[in-house]
This record gives structure tokens, C-alpha cells and sequence, in this order.
């Protein structure tokens, strides 16, 4: 009776049918895990692979670390992190290595007892990147001398954005500055953040090409920061063409984003200072060439001068009677000399230069003035002719419960309510009929 009852109720499966059963039930029902225990028997294989057995005083687990994952590791003192009677905390996820019938440990990230799991998945992440080569200084693109435009990957409303605007503006007027607002941190940051480098280093027909971008934010914790730990704003800074500058937090703050970017400022506002010249000195500079190109001009006509005089002389001696005809023939070329003076040219151009320079600086206060001119005149149209207005004349505005305007007496049905709106205030009523 038992025996017909097996047979009427259960299928026969084969070793390996029943193995991959017991692998899909366990792989997706515990997936990665943290877990944390002593290293025993710990082996590297000639093929790269890393076997070692994680156990504590009750049980054991087989773990695995193939060796497209992770090199081996060492600590900070240079010894073997991985090691018989090391105590560590393991990431990896749950498997069954059906050719034996064992469930094991595929490890992905490890670290010592004790350490932050944000800070194993930051060392985690730079390792991987720095095995492929990501934070080569090879790699890194030049920043421009003197950048027209650029782009700033920051929060709106955040520090960060009103410092380095501060910088920007005090230490080059001309530039020309593209805010993408994006989270800085929180669920779905770190992709804004991709996005929005992608959107910027792509011109379209909304915006022309921009000479550099900025990624930045104010300081905080590991936490606050940690969008810009992440792979896809790594990945997208290493991928696009136009230079990158990372600014994120204070000057002891360190993220992926400042080791993939071209170029790491310590704080918002140093970004700024590192990234566009002072209109200062590069006055000071060219003033400053100025004089050297007039000295240097001043010099070269003194030598002429002296060359010019000394041949004079020796042809009076050489020649006598005809140095009237020499001296007047000198005379004519050092006059076409000074008239086309490189002296002269120069201060024609400075003086040139001057007042293009305050036709600049006076442009945007005359168009703000007529911008604020253009605003009050609309403003005062609106005043006597928008509805406001139009309520203090005695006039209502009636709107039905969805606060639709009632425009024809057609839209008006028996024992509906509506709204009517006059100069001082709102009341409801019912229509009747």
C-alpha cells in the first residue's frame, strides 16, 4: 500500500534535476548577503581563482572569488588581507556548484571586521576601476587656458552653486555660465547627475558647446556624498569628451567622481579659482607686456640711432661734400621712421582697447534699464485692464464646481452650485432655475 502510494505520488528525479532545484530555490532566496567570519584553508589557484572556507563555532561555508572579481589583497601593512584566521565581513551572493552538490559563497567585496559597508563598496568600486585603468593621468583631458563657457552639474539651491558663481563672476565677467539643476543626493541622484554631464558635453539647438564642466555640492557626510561614489557617474565622467572638474564637499572629502575627473578642486570656490584666470592679473600681464614691448622698441631705435649716427660720421669723413645729400636723405627715412612708430601703433591700440572696454562694461546696465522700462510699462497696462481691475468695476466671475467660467446662461443647470468671484471676496449659491 505504501509503496503504490509513492509511486502514484512522486516523480523520480535525477541527481542533477534535483541539484538545480535546490540551486534555484537557494539563489533566489537569499541572492547577495553580508557575511562575517574567520578564513580557513585559503587557497589560490593556479587559474586565478581564490578558494578559502569562512567559518565560526558552529558551521562553515565554501567561498569563491573568481579571479575576474578581485586580485588578491592585501592590508594596509602589506600583508595578505585574505589569510588562515583572518576575521572579515564578505559581500557576495549564494550559489550551488552543481559538479559537487555544494552551496557556496561567490565573494565580491571583502573587508575587515568592523569597517562601514559604504566605505567597503567606495574601496571596492576604486579598486575595480583602478585595475582598468580609469584614474590613468594618461587619460586625463587638458583644461582650457581662458574657457568661454562652461557647465555646472549642481544643486540649485545649495551653497555650493552660489560660491562658485561669486568666484566665477568676480574673477572673469566675460564667461558664460549653464546651470543643470539636478539632485545632489537620494534615491535616483546619481543617475540625474549622469544625465545631466551627458546632456552638457552634447550640444543641441538649445545651447552651444560648452568648454568644461564642474560636478559640484557642498560638504557632508559619507551618505550626503555618496551619489557620486556611484559606477554610472564614474563611467559617464570617463566617457564623455569635454574636461571635467570635481568639487564635491570639503577639501578631507575624497569621491570616485574626484579621481575620474580631470581635474579635483577641494572646495566649490577653489574650483572656480582653478578653473578661469583673474581679469586682474591678466591686466596686470598685459600691462605689464606693454612695457616690456615699449622698452624693448625703445632700445632697438636707440641702437639704430647710435648705428645711424656712427655711419654718419664715417661718411663725412669718408666723403666730405656729399654728406649734406646723406644727412638730408637720413633725415627724410628717420622722420618715416617715427611716423610709423610700433610706439605709436601700440598706443592707438590701448587706447582702442580702453574703450571697447567701457562700451562692455556699460552694455548690460542700459539693457537691464531698458528691460525695467519695457516691465513697468506692461505692468501698469495689467493694472488697469487685468482682471483686478476689472472686479473693482462692479463685474463678478462665475465658475461652476470644477472651476470652469460659466460664459452662456446654457452652461447653467437647475440646483447646481456655483462660485462667484467680486472685488472683495468669493460666495457660493445654488441655482434654482
Amino acid at each position: 500500500m505504501q509503496t503504490e502510494f509513492f509511486q502514484q505520488t512522486s516523480k523520480v528525479l535525477t541527481v542533477s534535476e534535483l541539484t538545480r532545484s535546490i540551486r534555484g530555490t537557494l539563489e533566489s532566496k537569499f541572492g547577495a548577503v553580508w557575511v562575517q567570519g574567520e578564513v580557513s584553508n585559503y587557497k589560490l589557484h593556479p587559474s586565478g581563482h581564490q578558494y578559502f572556507t569562512l567559518k565560526d563555532a558552529r558551521a562553515q561555508i565554501a567561498c569563491v572569488i573568481f579571479r575576474n572579481t578581485m586580485a588578491p589583497l592585501r592590508s594596509e601593512v602589506g600583508r595578505p588581507l585574505l589569510a588562515d584566521g583572518a576575521r572579515l565581513q564578505i559581500f557576495g551572493t549564494v550559489s550551488v556548484f552543481e559538479a559537487r552538490g555544494q552551496y557556496q559563497l561567490s565573494v565580491q567585496i571583502i573587508q575587515p571586521r568592523g569597517l562601514g559597508v559604504l566605505q567597503a563598496k567606495f574601496e571596492a568600486l576604486k579598486r575595480k576601476l583602478d585595475a582598468e585603468g580609469v584614474f590613468d593621468p594618461a587619460r586625463k583631458r587638458a583644461l582650457p587656458k581662458f574657457p568661454k563657457r562652461i557647465g555646472i552639474v549642481t544643486s540649485p539651491s545649495g551653497a555650493a552653486i552660489r560660491d562658485i558663481i561669486n568666484v566665477l563672476r568676480r574673477r572673469a565677467p566675460w564667461l558664460q555660465i549653464l546651470i543643470s539643476p539636478v539632485r545632489v543626493q537620494g534615491t535616483g541622484a546619481a543617475q540625474e547627475i549622469a544625465v545631466a554631464i551627458r546632456e552638457l558635453a552634447k550640444p543641441n539647438e538649445h545651447f552651444a558647446p560648452v568648454d568644461l564642466i564642474v560636478v559640484t555640492r557642498g560638504g557632508g557626510s559619507m551618505e550626503d556624498l555618496w551619489e557620486f561614489n556611484e559606477e554610472i557617474v564614474a563611467r559617464t565622467i570617463d566617457d564623455v569628451t569635454v574636461p571635467v572638474v570635481s568639487a564635491i564637499g570639503h577639501e578631507i572629502d575624497f569621491t570616485i567622481c574626484d579621481f575620474v575627473a580631470d581635474l579635483r578642486a577641494p572646495t566649490p570656490s577653489a574650483a572656480a579659482e582653478l578653473i578661469v584666470p583673474d581679469i586682474v592679473d591678466l591686466r596686470r600681464q598685459m600691462d605689464a607686456s606693454a612695457r616690456g614691448l615699449g622698452r624693448e622698441l625703445l632700445n632697438r631705435m636707440r641702437d639704430a640711432q647710435q648705428r645711424l649716427d656712427h655711419a654718419r660720421e664715417t661718411l663725412r669723413r669718408c666723403f666730405g661734400h656729399k654728406i649734406d645729400n646723406y644727412r638730408r636723405g637720413l633725415s627724410h627715412a628717420l622722420a618715416t621712421l617715427q611716423a610709423r612708430s610700433p610706439v605709436r601703433e601700440l598706443m592707438l591700440r590701448r587706447n582702442r582697447f580702453g574703450d571697447l572696454h567701457r562700451r562692455f562694461i556699460q552694455l548690460p546696465l542700459r539693457a537691464l534699464e531698458n528691460a525695467r522700462h519695457r516691465f513697468q510699462r506692461i505692468e501698469g497696462i495689467l493694472r488697469v485692464l487685468g482682471p483686478e481691475a476689472t472686479l473693482r468695476r462692479g463685474y463678478s466671475i462665475t465658475r461652476n464646481e470644477r472651476g470652469e467660467l460659466i460664459r452662456t446662461v446654457a452652461a447653467i443647470q437647475p440646483k447646481m452650485k456655483i462660485r462667484t468671484r467680486i472685488s472683495d471676496g468669493e460666495f457660493e449659491s445654488t441655482v434654482k432655475g
